[in-house]
């Protein structure tokens, strides 16, 4: 197995990286950076988001693993301490893997410049920097609302728990094969209507969001910024690849769920 490592610069997952290396050395497990087999994080999920979007374009080839060195994330399965079981666990179960779907995000421009093609793990929002945002809402060509408010997000099932849930947006397990559309701060009242609730998108639609030519757009896909000029409209899809994470001890979804937000009951 050929293993590559993706940590953050804390001093504590410095450590912990150190030790992890010097394991994989003992058990006998080559670290390769350049065409890896399992993609290992060490840090959050802030961490393995970075880890997916370098490795995104082998998605059919690596699968991701995550070590926590803080408080238990959505996409890390294994603790700090923990890291003489992991090494175990890639010596046995070699081929264990879950997938989960992914965001498939395009960018068009009004001028020359060709498109823009991003995978998104958890999700994008558009934004206007300190002015309403207008923007019509196409659902498999065909329009469907006029939007004005703060901006809009698109998640996918495994991002439903991030920011689309401190919008108001659903959480969605990540068996099902859909994305979602959330308003944030949508503008409703006799001039500008809009359906102010959360959408499920189906595998086999996409949504276009085409935008008023300004040059003041925020566009995020996970943590990246893509902040350009001569926008013309954004196109979002669940991607045909997915992202394979492996399950040497992977945790149930909802278990992580109420991990996160309810704790013990």
């Amino acid at each position: 197995m050929k293993v590559a490592i993706v940590h953050n610069k804390e001093p504590k997952t410095l450590a912990v990286t150190e030790r992890l290396k010097n394991l994989l050395a003992q058990a006998n497990i080559k670290i390769d950076d350049q065409q890896p087999e399992l993609v290992i994080s060490v840090g959050g999920d802030g961490t393995l988001l970075a880890a997916f979007h370098q490795f995104s374009h082998a998605l059919n080839d690596v699968r991701f693993l995550g070590v926590h060195t803080g408080h238990l994330g959505f996409y890390t399965d294994w603790r700090d301490y923990e890291l003489e079981e992991l090494v175990d666990s890639l010596k046995t179960n070699r081929e264990q893997s879950v997938s989960y779907p992914l965001l498939d995000v395009r960018i068009s421009y009004l001028d020359d410049k060709p498109d823009q093609h991003f995978f998104a793990l958890n999700e994008s929002t558009i934004k206007r920097s300190n002015r309403t945002m207008v923007a019509d809402v196409y659902i498999k060509n065909e329009l469907f609302e006029s939007f004005r408010g703060d901006g809009l997000a698109l998640s996918t099932p495994t991002g439903s728990t991030a920011y689309n849930k401190s919008v108001g947006g659903a959480v969605i397990h990540p068996s099902i094969n859909a994305f979602q559309l959330a308003e944030i701060a949508s503008l409703n009242n006799r001039v500008f209507r809009t359906l102010g609730a959360p959408m499920v998108i189906a595998q086999d639609e996409w949504v276009e969001i085409r935008l008023e030519n300004t040059a003041d757009y925020l566009v995020t896909i996970d943590q990246l910024d893509v902040s350009k000029n001569n926008i013309r409209a954004i196109y979002y899809r669940i991607a045909e690849e997915r992202i394979h994470f492996a399950s040497y001890r992977h945790m149930h979804f909802w278990h992580r769920v109420k991990d996160a937000f309810i704790g013990e009951v």
